[in-house]
């Protein structure tokens, strides 16, 4: 399901291991709608990663969701929902570890994140600066 205002971008995915791949086509055509080409590969990446975690940890419907600020020239606000309420878990990551990364890359890589609980779960979001 997707509903789009020219601002904000929403869609809704069943909890599959093909959400994964659809929320990255769905990021990338929406991205590159807004003429936001400079963001895709990083948000894509993002929501891919943020999806991934929903998938392992909810047996809900998953949320994405795209927003550019009014008022907020340059940043793109990315969120991921799911109905599990308890709080992301950062990892102590080996240097063998093969899972794990996704909230340092997710920390590392955007300008700031965060996470909110909800009356349906979590929503784990960040601003990206979008490259002019």
């Amino acid at each position: 399901m997707t509903d789009t205002d020219g601002d904000r971008a929403t869609w809704t995915f069943a909890a599959d291991p093909n959400a994964v791949r659809a929320a990255r086509c769905a990021v990338r055509e929406q991205l590159r709608r807004w003429e936001l080409d400079g963001a895709a590969d990083l948000a894509e990446l993002l929501v891919s990663e943020l999806v991934t975690n929903a998938l392992r940890h909810a047996a809900g419907p998953v949320g994405v969701c795209l927003t550019r600020p009014a008022g907020r020239t340059g940043v793109l606000l990315v969120e991921v929902s799911d109905p599990v309420p308890e709080p992301p878990q950062e990892r102590v990551v080996r240097p063998d570890d093969e899972g794990g990364r996704g909230l340092q890359l997710l920390a590392r890589s955007s300008r700031r994140w965060g996470h909110r609980s909800g009356p349906h779960g979590k929503t784990v979001w960040c601003e990206l600066v979008v490259p002019r």
